[in-house]
């Protein structure tokens, strides 16, 4: 089921906003000092190419461990981007969502694009990994949350 949506999404939307993320990441990867966020933008657009069955998550949520990305460092980095680039890509998807939301048949894609609206804002700290690992790793994060309350 997953291979089907994803090749009705790659013909009718995601080849689009897919090639925008790329157009973004090939600018930021021109200018050197963007190369991070390029190559965030690069795996976002393989995401927004196949988006079924996979999830993008929080790396700090993935390891249970902090890096540049998920610190004070990426959220100003995540703010540049968004002046500069996750306005518009937010936008595009945004514009696409609500073309497939007319459709009706387009609804579960109309939601896509609104989850991709809402990474193209913010990507940096992002990964993208299976649906099943992000909950496995969700789960995980619970239990240490967990455990913590439990140990004051």
């Amino acid at each position: 089921m997953r291979t089907i949506g994803n090749l009705i999404w790659f013909l009718f939307g995601g080849l689009c906003m897919g090639l925008a993320w790329c157009f973004f990441g090939i600018l930021a990867f021109v200018s050197i000092v963007g190369i991070p966020w390029g190559r965030a933008c690069f795996v976002m657009a393989g995401f927004s190419f196949f988006p079924f069955g996979r999830e993008a998550i929080g790396r700090d949520e993935l390891t249970q461990s902090g890096d540049i990305g998920t610190s004070d460092l990426g959220m100003l980095g995540n703010i540049v981007w968004f002046v500069f680039a996750g306005f518009w890509l937010a936008l595009g998807h945004f514009f696409s969502a609500i073309a497939c939301f007319v459709t009706i048949i387009g609804i579960p894609f109309s939601i896509q694009h609104l989850k991709l609206a809402g990474i193209s804002i913010a990507p940096i700290g992002q990964t993208v990994v299976s649906k099943e690992l992000a909950a496995a790793a969700r789960n995980a994060s619970a239990e240490v949350e967990l455990d913590h309350i439990r140990s004051r």
